[in-house]
């Protein structure tokens, strides 16, 4: 297929989105990766099949209507570059696409308010926090409210949990091996503030001093998975401020997060700014790489019985910043765990972000499909790197009334430490 994509027509954005766009063979492989295409069965609902259409797009052979169901289908879960052959960059075409996209794409009243909310709470904690609290008075209202919103309360945790103020130090436990800067994130610490008290407990246990930059923002992955790329850029420059230089590393416990920070070059491309953003992307790593080079300094107790637990991969962990085998390690540290491998680990679990906010249909039937392959493990806990898909297994183990409970791997790890289970 002649490809006649003229980069310097798309922006700062155009020459990467070119170069996916040639990269693609069309060989098909990414098929059997995606979820998409094993829910719907249809060609464009396949990174090729995307690919094709934002091709046409770009080269103004197809109106961006013909595009927009089948990009925000998309979950952005990255299995399809592992899984290609030709090793097509398809982070490069997606976000970029939908940011220049978001302009032209024909939405609703009610999805535009919905895409507003979200935007305006889900990247401020204490905002975020009280639209959980009025999200318990839309549960009460229930069919009044639009069906637009419903999703929204779905998903809004019954209990928040109670807000922790993380130190701006930690300091190290013996003698210091490390100095890290901590991302503390925006949705984690409303839904589970906890999985950074964890983190820095083992990091420091493990003779790491951890800094949490008090002008730290959220990361901006959530506005440039769908978009707003002056919104990313925005958060992107915050952090790029707030994150001191003095440090080994730049850790992240959530794996959108990371593989957002990781982008930070292409966000900010053609701006002063690249340069610098470049530079502060090669210092992001996930905690659990740095903790598996660093090495643990003391061994964690366990329970004193074993313990069978699963581990999901994250998408933006395992596919988009390569993170396999690190988590899995730390977990097998812990005397008497029994790791168990999930079915078909390589869907997603339909969170991705706000994805199960705008395609909830698509969103609940993974997210079932992952609940219920957990359960065929029979672990008595299931573990992950993510934010986002813990609070997808939570919801929808517990509609199937499950008692497996849902941990991050850093919780998993500090419990061990305790010796408790929680």
């Amino acid at each position: 297929m002649l490809h006649t994509i003229k980069p310097t027509n798309h922006g700062p954005l155009g020459e990467p989105m070119a170069h996916a766009v040639q990269a693609c063979v069309h060989c098909g492989f990414c098929l059997a990766a995606c979820p998409t295409y094993q829910e719907l069965g249809q060609e464009m609902d396949t990174p090729r099949g995307r690919i094709v259409l934002m091709k046409e797009v770009l080269e103004g052979h197809l109106p961006w209507a013909a595009a927009q169901v089948h990009v925000d289908r998309c979950l952005g879960c990255l299995a399809c570059e592992p899984a290609c052959p030709s090793g097509v960059p398809y982070r490069d075409l997606i976000s970029p696409f939908r940011a220049q996209a978001e302009r032209h794409f024909a939405r609703t009243p009610g999805e535009k308010l919905r895409r507003w909310l979200a935007a305006q709470t889900i990247p401020y904690p204490a905002r975020f926090r009280l639209a959980l609290v009025g999200a318990k008075l839309g549960r009460w209202l229930g069919p009044l409210v639009p069906a637009v919103f419903r999703p929204m309360l779905t998903l809004a945790p019954e209990r928040v949990p109670a807000r922790v103020a993380l130190p701006p130090v930690a300091p190290a436990r013996g003698e210091r091996r490390g100095r890290v800067a901590l991302l503390a994130g925006c949705a984690q610490q409303v839904l589970d503030p906890d999985i950074n008290v964890a983190t820095i407990d083992v990091l420091t246990r493990n003779g790491v001093e951890v800094v949490v930059p008090g002008t730290q923002g959220c990361c901006g992955g959530l506005a440039w998975h769908t978009g707003d790329l002056r919104a990313a850029q925005a958060f992107a420059r915050r952090n790029l401020d707030a994150f001191p230089a003095d440090v080994d590393a730049i850790l992240t416990n959530a794996a959108g997060c990371g593989s957002a920070m990781h982008e930070y070059h292409l966000i900010l491309r053609g701006t002063p700014d690249e340069a610098r953003a470049d530079a502060f992307r090669r210092r992001v790593v996930d905690v659990s790489i740095f903790l598996a080079r660093l090495g643990l300094r003391e061994k964690p107790r366990g329970w004193g019985r074993p313990m069978a637990v699963a581990y999901h991969d994250a998408c933006h962990l395992a596919n988009a910043q390569n993170v396999r085998s690190e988590p899995r390690d730390l977990l097998r540290a812990i005397p008497g765990v029994e790791l168990r491998e999930i079915d078909n680990a390589h869907l997603c679990c339909g969170s991705a972000g706000t994805y199960n906010l705008d395609q909830p249909e698509i969103a609940s039937s993974l997210g079932a499909q992952k609940a219920q392959a957990v359960l065929a493990t029979g672990a008595e806990v299931v573990a992950s790197g993510n934010i986002g898909c813990l609070t997808q297994l939570r919801a929808h183990l517990a509609r199937l009334g499950s008692p497996v409970r849902v941990r991050h791997t850093m919780q998993v790890l500090r419990d061990a430490y305790r010796g408790s289970t929680r």
